[in-house]
């Protein structure tokens, strides 16, 4: 009988070595596959039992938007703002999507009309997400500098877009405390409005070609003041909805 010479590795240990590789492989991927299954079920009934808001941050990526009279770049305003008041609906019990979470766009490499494709893919995450209302983030510019306070946009014949737009420009002066006598204004251009199945307000959070209000609204103080307006804007406007959507939720002053 022929001997193996010691150190000598047969043709069936390889395959045993490999048959055992194999099967680590498909215990892992399974057990992803489980946790993924496990997340998405848990996410969905997070869902289920609260009320879903989109927090939309205007711009991102090679679109800056308005910029500054000191550089600042409404882009980076924007996401910093959303995230805020996201974090803020989120411990008072809502449920929030963000369209974007980093500075980029919502369109490809390879996008021939980026701008075009941004706001489509921001109206597509809105009408999958189904969600109860989305506020649409941004910052206003005018070319002198008298011009100061947040203003809401809405979607002019949208009834329920008025009242989302009026609840929040009543919210903003009392938390801010700026004397803000800003009205909410209907809007049949901007897209977002017109395309979002759902109630939309744009919210201009201030002007950054006034200088002194630039300077505040690069604060995180300031920016966590406007966060907390957006947050109890929102929940009075769900308290004084018929179907009361708002009973699963917490602090309407969102004062965290």
């Amino acid at each position: 009988m022929k001997k193996e010479l010691p150190g000598t590795v047969l043709w069936k240990d390889y395959l045993h070595i490999t048959l055992l590789f194999v099967l680590c492989s498909v215990l892992l991927l399974t057990r992803k596959q489980a946790e993924e299954r496990f997340m998405e079920t848990f996410l969905e009934k997070e869902r289920e039992e609260k009320t879903v808001i989109v927090i939309d941050a205007g711009h991102g990526g090679e679109d800056p938007g308005k910029v500054g009279t000191a550089n600042t770049l409404e882009k980076e305003i924007n996401l910093s703002i959303a995230q805020k008041a996201a974090q803020l609906l989120s411990e008072n019990g809502f449920f929030v999507v963000m369209t974007r979470t980093e500075d980029k766009g919502l369109y490809s490499a390879s996008s021939q009309n980026k701008k075009r494709d941004d706001l489509a893919e921001r109206v597509r995450i809105i009408t999958e997400t189904a969600p109860a209302l989305t506020v649409s983030i941004h910052q206003n510019s005018y070319p002198t500098a008298a011009c100061k306070g947040a203003q809401m946009f809405y979607y002019k014949g949208s009834v329920e877009g008025e009242r989302l737009a009026r609840t929040l420009q009543s919210v903003f002066p009392e938390i801010l405390k700026d004397n803000n006598r800003r009205e909410a204004k209907a809007n049949s251009e901007y897209y977002l409005l017109r395309k979002a199945p759902c109630p939309i307000v744009i919210i201009e959070c201030g002007f950054l070609s006034t200088p002194e209000e630039e300077a505040l609204l690069v604060t995180e103080e300031y920016q966590q003041k406007v966060a907390q307006a957006i947050c109890t804007g929102i929940a009075r406007y769900l308290e004084q909805s018929p179907e009361g959507r708002i009973e699963n939720n917490g602090d309407k002053n969102c004062t965290n």
